[in-house]
């Protein structure tokens, strides 16, 4: 899919009433191509497929589902349908008092000490990254692979510090091979169907997933009975994490599924964000020669490093900018659980309230020409709307893991510019297509050129 300058690719929304049989098909293949067009330019869309659904693209709606009614709009069934089977209950799924426990326990995990403590792990993964580029030649490089591999490094050896007791790529396999087919929205989930109802995709893929459970609690426990050994990982650190309120501690099952979860949240959502940064870097030359003179004031010839970042603030505003067009999780839904009035209408219990980031990332009504690419929007970020640009989320379920994200984010892509200029590939744009995240379809085909 090609679109014309000066915008990069973008989703074509739906300008047509769907049908639940249409609605299906386009969801399976591309969840953001079910957002109607008006969403863009309207505060809140309404309709039924099956049952009632809204959309809301209101900051100040927002921020009620998010934050002051937070106990009566839970994560949707279909969320939780999609990746119970995978993640449990973990802190991405659970409720109630087992969310509060489970946040309280791992918050310290992601402590601005700790996080800079593994810096180090980020600024190699990127210059295996840069390494790998010298070794491919003059030939075209996927950056988008690229990145899921310099950021599964990360992940792993944050996770594991490389200790060979669990294979991290079988784990990560697994996980992506579920999505892939019991991921996807079955019909049973936008007619409504109770749990109990078998979605065929998710009972076929039931035994890797199985499997990979088993060999993750395999791990923990070695852990367990080992020890700490040197710098904390972050398996050392949910296994001290208590909760400061009731000394609760993980045991191993709620350990591995929060390990499940960090290491595909953790890793994926950032390799997102950088195959799209560095899209939109080779799309527009101009953006890219300014990333890359910071880049090189601050860092001279050698990678960037975990003090560096905060002296980074346009190439972290291109990294605000890939998350406003691309944001990984491009479309998020709740349930009503009482009567409400959102936007002065009326909401029933029991309807789904959609949260189209995707949509509101792109409103007519909060910002100026939201389809172009400009890093600069984000130069003071007190004039945005809070509620209106929400890429980790918002309320007390902001994504726990946001400031390890933007540092390996910063780190990777600063290291990269300073290294090399990207150019597209003619004839292989990108196509943003979402199943559970914003991925780019058909990778991120750059040409790369020491610089």
């Amino acid at each position: 899919m090609t679109v014309a300058a000066p915008h990069p690719v973008h989703v074509p929304l739906v300008t047509e009433p769907m049908g639940i049989w249409a609605s299906l098909q386009a969801s399976r293949r591309n969840v953001l191509s079910i957002i109607p067009a008006i969403a863009t330019r309207q505060p809140m869309v309404s309709g039924r497929t099956g049952k009632r659904w809204h959309m809301v693209m209101d900051p100040d709606a927002i921020r009620r589902i998010l934050l002051e009614e937070v106990d009566n709009y839970p994560k949707s069934l279909v969320t939780k349908n999609l990746l119970r089977p995978a993640i449990g209950e973990s802190l991405f799924i659970a409720e109630g008092a087992h969310w509060r426990w489970q946040r309280r326990a791992a918050a310290p995990v992601f402590s601005h000490r700790n996080v800079m403590n593994l810096a180090p792990i980020m600024t190699a993964a990127a210059e295996r990254s840069c390494e790998r580029i010298a070794a491919a030649g003059p030939r075209a490089v996927d950056m988008a692979e690229d990145m899921v591999r310099t950021t599964f490094d990360v992940i792993a050896e944050v996770t594991f510090s490389g200790d060979g007791s669990f294979d991290a790529d079988a784990v990560h396999g697994a996980i992506d091979a579920y999505i892939a087919e019991a991921g996807k929205i079955s019909l049973f989930d936008l007619l409504g169907f109770p749990d109990w109802v078998p979605r065929p995709g998710r009972v076929m893929s039931g035994g890797a997933v199985k499997q990979m459970k088993s060999v993750a609690d395999e791990a923990v426990e070695a852990r367990r009975a080992r020890g700490r050994d040197g710098v904390p990982d972050l398996l050392d650190l949910l296994l001290e994490g208590e909760d400061p309120k009731t000394k609760r501690q993980m045991n191993t099952a709620e350990l591995r599924d929060n390990l499940l979860t960090f290491i595909v949240a953790g890793h994926e959502t950032t390799a997102l964000t950088l195959a799209w940064s560095l899209y939109l870097c080779a799309f527009d030359q101009e953006v890219q020669n300014r990333a890359r003179a910071e880049a090189r004031s601050v860092l001279g010839d050698g990678p960037c490093t975990g003090e560096d970042v905060e002296n980074l603030p346009y190439i972290r505003q291109i990294i605000d900018e890939a998350l406003r067009l691309y944001p990984p999780a491009g479309m998020v839904s709740r349930t009503a659980m009482a009567d409400d009035t959102l936007c002065g209408r009326e909401v029933k219990r029991g309807d789904t309230v959609i949260l189209p980031i995707y949509a509101l990332h792109r409103s007519h009504l909060l910002w100026e020409d939201p389809d172009a690419f400009r890093p600069e929007r984000f130069a003071d970020r007190k004039v945005i709307d809070r509620y209106a640009y929400l890429p980790f989320g918002d309320g007390p379920r902001i994504c726990i893991g946001a400031s390890f994200a933007i540092q390996e984010a910063v780190i990777i892509l600063a290291t990269l510019l300073n290294r090399y200029r990207f150019t597209l590939v003619k004839g292989r744009n990108p196509d943003p297509v979402m199943i559970l995240t914003l991925r780019p379809e058909g990778g991120v085909w750059l040409e790369a050129e020491a610089v």
